[in-house]
């Protein structure tokens, strides 16, 4: 044994001597780290056992094998049939306690969904879709019914809706009354409702912003079932489509705005360039109640008057301005001082000119795209999008479409089934039993490149 070794050895000796001297204050433990745990906490007790009849309690314990907590019982919990007034859900160490506020119908199923909200302490593991089932009766109801909701403007799912039952036949009684039973979308669109007794029921489904389980607001995300649903077994029904009948603009966080005691003039002109194959938009800061047509006026280059057609849109603030464009042109658009005023008397301070240049042919890509659709007698519309915008809408005749002029840029493509041939998606009504038209999102994206042939095969 050479030196340096001997010396390790009698170091470790003497550290355990010195230890054990010390009275056994060191203490040994498990090194940190290690294996996280993943496994969620496991449900060993229920009282009342779940599952149970001839339920009479008002208080359910659930008790676990790890310490747990309740996390985001607003998002997560959720009663079928739903109570006037929801429990009290509270933990403790191992248990979860459910604190019944409201006296349960008679002859009844009733589900209680926790979702991902019960979780072990240290880790925050979901317990994932737990649900705790009871009856009234003196059996618990077996039925389901499933189904699917998509967006009808896009064709695409939202999992914030809820799928609601009634057994009330009256159109009014989704505004009036809560449903009879709930069950959620998943990711997909879909929903099942599960322990349903048979019987007669409309079926709706709501995004419901304000949690009052009732329709009560036209500008609500919707659907309505076209006919009544017979539950007497497992029943599947096919995909019906949601919708919000009348959109309004979202309000600013500042409130209404004041207006401005100075009034202005703008174009809309992205990068600077009017397009070719639209109207020029004029935009004032606040509504003109006067208007001198002949001092307003679109000129050339050499300050020619040129022939125009002005619209103004609802609010008498936007003004479009349609002409015939020529590529790579100047214009200018001309707004005499003393042409506009608005309600509290104010003009502009001085004439103004908005001075642009129209686009060239070689600022588009151009695109031709070929259609392998399913079969369908409603009239088409393409539509191209940029996030949630529609920047082109086009009829498609046969089965190709082409354009010369389309901007640069990756879209979005839908195609709408335009039932009533107006070129524009149109929103279904309730009372009048009207469903939406449908609109299908297309998974291929397209990207265009200016001044480049853009050719794609689509699918739908």
């Amino acid at each position: 044994m050479n030196r340096s070794n001997l010396f390790i050895i009698i170091g470790l000796i003497l550290g355990s001597v010195w230890l054990v001297m010390a009275g056994g204050c060191a203490q040994v433990g498990f090194p940190t780290g290690g294996i996280k745990d993943s496994i969620p906490p496991r449900i060993i007790r229920t009282n009342p056992p779940n599952n149970s009849t001839r339920f009479k309690d008002r208080k359910i314990t659930l008790q676990f094998d790890e310490y747990v907590e309740v996390k985001d019982l607003q998002k997560n919990l959720f009663i079928s049939p739903p109570p006037k007034v929801n429990p009290v859900v509270s933990y403790n160490l191992r248990t979860v306690t459910i604190q019944l506020k409201d006296t349960p119908a008679p002859n009844t199923t009733y589900q209680i969904f926790f979702g991902d909200a019960i979780r072990d302490l240290n880790e925050s593991n979901p317990l994932r879709d737990y649900n705790y089932v009871f009856s009234t009766g003196n059996t618990i109801d077996s039925l389901t019914l499933s189904g699917h909701v998509l967006l009808a403007e896009s064709g695409l799912p939202d999992s914030t809706m809820v799928a609601m039952l009634y057994r009330n036949m009256d159109d009014s009684a989704v505004s009036k009354n809560k449903p009879d039973y709930l069950a959620r979308l998943n990711g997909k669109g879909e929903f099942q409702f599960s322990h349903l007794p048979s019987g007669q029921f409309r079926l709706y489904a709501l995004k419901d912003e304000d949690g009052s389980r009732n329709y009560n607001s036209k500008n609500e995300l919707f659907a309505f079932y076209p006919q009544s649903v017979l539950i007497k077994g497992n029943e599947n029904l096919p995909v019906f489509f949601a919708y919000v009948e009348e959109k309004t603009a979202k309000a600013l966080a500042s409130g209404k705005p004041l207006a401005d005691n100075k009034l202005k003039v703008t174009a809309d002109l992205p990068e600077g360039l009017q397009g070719l194959d639209g109207p020029l938009k004029i935009s004032f800061n606040n509504a003109p109640v006067r208007l001198d047509t002949p001092k307003i006026w679109l000129a050339d280059s050499s300050y020619n008057r040129l022939t125009t057609v002005f619209k103004w849109d609802s609010t008498r603030k936007h003004l479009s301005v349609q002409y015939a464009w020529q590529p790579g042109m100047s214009y200018h658009f001309i707004v005499s001082k003393d042409a506009v005023s608005d309600s509290m008397g104010n003009r502009l301070l001085k004439d103004d000119t908005i001075r642009f240049k129209s686009r060239r042919e070689s600022d588009y890509g151009r695109v031709l795209l070929r259609f392998n659709p399913s079969s369908s007698d409603i009239p088409r519309v393409l539509q191209m999008l940029r996030g949630e915008e529609i920047v082109y809408s086009f009829p498609i005749i046969g089965g190709t479409f082409s354009s010369k002029r389309i901007l640069p840029g990756e879209y979005s493509l839908r195609i709408l089934f335009d039932a009533n041939n107006n070129g524009v998606w149109d929103p279904g009504h309730l009372s009048r039993g009207k469903q939406p038209e449908q609109a299908r999102t297309i998974q291929q994206r397209l990207s265009v490149r200016a001044d480049w042939d853009n050719e794609r095969d689509i699918s739908y």
